[in-house]
């Protein structure tokens, strides 16, 4: 029998398509808005998607960030098919190319999956990374679903033949020690909520907006806190506070 609670779930997950394409009719009406928002002072900013979508879905988010002054590159390694060894040489390749190439530290956007991969880089680098915002990801690097799916893998000689070639969740040595905003959205049917919040401490942030999993690339909120933490001066963090016309967007932000 099934219980009022996953009931919700089923149903935030089948309505997860539809909401997503009110985000995007959302972010169309929204999108003059952002010629207000926080200009970006052109550091380089690495935009990576989620679980097997591409380039293609990060569009808008690197269209509104370019247009806001900011060096932004796409991650360029067709579907995100999960943390294989050719990406994970390739991202962090491609970090240490553009802190190189610009004298900066890079900034990272990560989407679902992408969010993921944005933490580990910064701790497997953090003099290369100015800051990461993660989109609906996991960052409790303790959450349920990461040690199931290692331990699948572990358990290979008892699944079907091929299993023990799946990338196992990509973990890095070290702490987080770069500034770090995670957004959720309670009505995510894709990655519970709860495991999308760190835990209190110093540059550490959650900001809550209103939205499906699917459409948080496109959500009207999303773009403006990007320019709003993107566009802060190095090394002077500070927490995120909505203006007022765009606080019903947040429902919270602590």
């Amino acid at each position: 029998m099934l219980t009022t609670t996953r009931v919700r779930s089923l149903a935030r997950l089948a309505t997860e398509p539809p909401r997503a394409a009110l985000d995007v009719a959302a972010l169309a009406a929204v999108w003059p808005m952002l010629t207000t928002a926080r200009r970006g002072d052109g550091h380089a900013v690495l935009v990576l998607p989620g679980w097997l979508t591409g380039d293609a879905a990060t569009m808008p988010l690197r269209t509104a960030l370019r247009a806001l002054g900011h060096d932004v590159s796409a991650w360029s390694l067709g579907r995100n098919r999960g943390p294989t060894g050719r990406v994970v040489e390739e991202l962090r390749s491609r970090l240490d190319r553009l802190h190189r190439s610009s004298g900066r530290r890079v900034s990272l956007v990560g989407w679902s999956l992408g969010g993921l991969y944005a933490q580990e880089l910064a701790r497997a680098a953090p003099a290369s990374v100015r800051g990461i915002v993660t989109l609906g990801s996991p960052v409790t690097r303790q959450a349920p679903w990461m040690r199931s799916a290692s331990g699948m893998v572990d358990r290979g000689p008892r699944l079907p033949r091929g299993v023990d070639a799946l990338p196992r969740p990509w973990a890095e040595r070290g702490s987080l020690r770069v500034p770090a905003t995670s957004v959720y959205s309670r009505s995510d049917g894709i990655v519970p909520w709860s495991s999308c919040r760190y835990e209190s401490r110093a540059r550490r942030e959650n900001v809550e907006v209103r939205g499906s999993h699917l459409g948080l690339g496109y959500n009207p909120a999303v773009p403006w806190l990007l320019a709003d933490r993107l566009g802060m001066a190095e090394g002077s963090w500070r927490a995120f506070k909505p203006p007022a016309p765009l606080r019903p967007f947040f429902p919270q932000s602590r």
